[in-house]
């Protein structure tokens, strides 16, 4: 270091010495020494001197001298203590110990050796990038092993800078940065296309920060009783939200604000068990939107509450026994947040992209032998995503599978109409608040993408739109996405992007994506958001025989051809039918609410018995017209769940497949099965339905008011000791009737 300070002018040797002489005599002199020269001899004179030389050396250094040149000479120096002289190929420390820091300039200083001495340091490099990824973004072992091949130091320097907090960022934010990483590595051609929002992390450890600070730990919360978890929720989140976050923390959240200014965020969860093979706990904790147009007081109140509603949904009832079924109880539950730009633009008073969805590398359904699940399958709104990855009602996404995107379940004009979008979320501007309208309300024939999302209904057929005028009335507007789908890049891009990421994930992937259309450009160009990316849960790693073919109509139970996974159910032994027309009889939502406590009463009681559920409409529906509002902690221990896509009130609800309702079934091993008895192809057997037994009341007895709409069937006491088996191959669901020992 001094030899630097000289190098480079600060001071000359000889100055440096003449004034360190001159310190040290005034330090012996305020000591009381009156003789300096005499009264102390030549060693402790000596040591005198070299603390104040050692002094004066920081001092110079540290004025005039950046800190990463004293990094690079402590460095220097290691490699000349060194047998040969070297470092750059030597392990000089432990990366598990190491400070952050040093690991950040290490990756990098291996990363900047040339090709022969980076061949020879690769398995150090390896090393230091796996600690850096357990340490910054995630420990699950499957991602670290995927990771470690993408991340450079940069990536994690990136990270650094815009994390808040330490510890990790947790698994949402993890699977974000990793998909853009492969995408730009593997697929820089698409770089121009694909984009990642502005994002900031709360490090995982701000949560222990958080609990600590307002003394409201739940630390035993997880290994209560679905009741007690259930019962304990609403207190949690009021506490919660009656807490406050660090002021270090809160200081980081008033810069973001004034660099985002007045841009929409969502505030998202990122567990450290978030978005993992065979894991996604997909819509298990929650996510706020927070419009950011008020004051700055007002946005900072409002972001920092998303953020404490967010650290409260770690003790969400479908959290904890989404653990407790797959085995992840034990894990610590640490959550990071994922702090995003909501993208999009404004049109008028509303702030949303033109389309938004979620798409699968691996199709979860098909209704057409032509069709080839391995291409791909969108679910694509317009307007936010949020209507394409919840389960919501009286309104439909449009379903693409990639292999024939024009191909669609519905064919005549009507169906079209009637299964498409008629609602759109986005944030209102004014209002400050995130909202749902009429699709005729936010947009018309001035909204400028709107030839490509939408077909101008004209009675006995719906029309592509190639010119925008007045004549192109609100409520003839059809989202259909045709232009979208059959004249832009939207699906070869999509397409490409599925393939690449599977290819290096080495498994089917699920992602969350919005579009919006580049302005100025003469042909449409699209700009494709990723938001979020994940493996994707599937059933169809097994080889199911057929079912007998030599069945009578009395010993089938049900057909569906609609939606079938791929995967078998033996020995069920118990059947828990809501009946549709009963249910659609129910007037009152606090009816429709016993129903599903009901069933969730029942789930807890069949706990040790296989069983399946079959029900009206889509299972966990918000409009609980369509269907029984359960969550995933009413149903977890059932081994297949079948949804009855029957009409009630002019309307036939869609199943859940490819929302997260879907996912929490398939990576429960919850077999999910449409059945269209209107079809002509799907049936049920509704003789035996009606003949059987109801168990309820054995089961349930506080229930027994339900009876009328809720029947448990025993099967071994209906059928002379027999059970039921379901065989699904991928195209059809078979469940029939046989003995427990076949």
């Amino acid at each position: 270091m001094r030899e630097e300070i000289y190098r480079r002018g600060i001071t000359t040797s000889e100055k440096f010495e003449n004034e360190a002489r001159d310190k040290a005599i005034k330090s012996q002199r305020r000591e009381g020494m009156m003789n300096p020269l005499s009264e102390e001899d030549a060693d402790q004179w000596e040591q005198r001197l070299q603390h104040i030389r050692n002094y004066l050396t920081d001092f110079y250094f540290a004025y005039n001298l950046p800190f990463d040149l004293l990094q690079r000479l402590i460095d220097e120096a290691i490699a000349q203590r060194l047998p040969g002289g070297d470092s750059s190929t030597r392990l000089t420390f432990n990366p598990e110990l190491a400070p952050l820091d040093f690991l950040l300039r290490k990756a990098q200083q291996y990363e900047n050796l040339p090709p022969e001495k980076l061949e020879q340091v690769s398995h150090h490099l390896e090393e230091v990038i796996v600690v850096l990824t357990k340490t910054m973004i995630s420990d699950q072992l499957s991602f670290v092993h995927l990771a470690k091949a993408w991340f450079t130091a940069a990536d994690f320097r990136y990270i650094q800078a815009r994390r808040i907090g330490g510890g990790k960022i947790g698994g949402k934010a993890a699977g974000m940065l990793l998909a853009w990483k492969i995408l730009q590595t593997a697929a820089p051609h698409l770089a121009r296309q694909v984009q990642i929002p502005r994002s900031y992390f709360i490090g995982a450890d701000v949560f222990y920060d958080f609990l600590s600070l307002n003394d409201i730990e739940y630390i035993n919360q997880k290994y209560k009783t679905a009741e007690e978890i259930a019962a304990d929720y609403p207190v949690i989140e009021h506490a919660y939200a009656q807490a406050h976050l660090p002021e270090a923390v809160t200081a980081h959240l008033s810069d973001i604000l004034r660099e985002v200014g007045k841009r929409p965020l969502i505030v998202r969860s990122s567990s450290l068990l978030e978005d993992n093979f065979g894991t996604s706990f997909a819509g298990k904790y929650h996510s706020y939107f927070c419009p950011n147009q008020g004051t700055a007081e007002e946005n900072l109140a409002a972001l920092t509450l998303a953020i404490r509603r967010v650290y409260a949904s770690a003790h969400n009832p479908d959290a904890l026994l989404y653990r407790r079924r797959m085995g992840l109880l034990d894990y610590d539950e640490r959550m990071a947040i994922l702090l995003q730009e909501v993208q999009g633009q404004a049109y008028r008073d509303y702030f949303f992209p033109a389309a938004a969805g979620v798409a699968f590398s691996f199709a979860p359904i098909v209704w057409n032998p032509r069709l080839r699940r391995e291409e791909g399958f969108v679910r694509l709104v317009m307007g936010l995503g949020t209507r394409a990855v919840e389960r919501v009602g009286e309104d439909y996404p449009r379903l693409v599978t990639l292999s024939h995107p024009l191909l669609r379940p519905e064919v005549s004009p009507s169906a079209i109409r009637r299964y498409s979008q008629r609602l759109v979320d986005v944030i209102d501007l004014k209002k400050n608040e995130l909202t749902t309208l009429p699709l005729r309300q936010v947009i018309d024939w001035q909204y400028p993408p709107l030839r490509w999302l939408a077909s101008a209904d004209k009675g006995d057929t719906l029309l592509p739109i190639f010119s925008l005028g007045p004549e192109l009335a609100s409520e003839r507007l059809v989202p259909t996405f045709d232009n979208l789908l059959q004249r832009t890049s939207f699906v070869p891009l999509i397409k490409e992007v599925l393939a690449t990421l599977e290819q290096h994930y080495g498994a089917p992937v699920d992602m969350e994506f919005a579009l919006s259309f580049i302005p100025g450009a003469k042909q449409p160009e699209i700009a494709f958001h990723l938001l979020q990316c994940r493996p994707q849960s599937t059933m169809n790693g097994e080889v199911i025989s057929a079912a007998p073919a030599d069945l009578n109509e009395a010993d089938r139970f049900l057909l569906a051809h609609r939606m079938a996974p791929k995967g078998r159910v033996p020995k069920i032994e118990y059947v828990i039918f809501v009946d549709p027309t009963a249910y659609g009889n129910l007037r009152q939502p606090t009816q429709q609410l016993e129903v599903a406590r009901c069933v969730g009463r029942l789930n807890r009681a069949l706990a040790k018995h296989p069983f399946m559920l079959i029900g009206p409409g889509r299972w966990g529906s918000a409009n609980l017209d369509l269907g029984v509002p359960v969550t995933y902690a009413d149903i977890f221990n059932a081994r297949a769940l079948v949804e009855m896509a029957v009409a009630h009130r002019g309307i036939t609800p869609e199943p859940s497949y490819g929302t997260h309702f879907f996912q929490d079934l398939v990576e429960s091993r919850i077999y999910p099965l449409a059945l269209y008895p209107d079809d002509g192809r799907d049936w049920l057997n509704q003789a035996f339905l009606n003949q059987a037994p109801n168990q309820l009341v054995a089961l349930t007895p506080q229930d027994a008011a339900l009876a009328g709409c809720v029947k448990v069937i025993h099967i071994p006491t209906a059928r002379d000791g027999q059970v039921m088996e379901l065989r699904m191959d991928g195209k059809l669901g078979v469940a029939y009737f046989t003995r427990a020992t076949e």
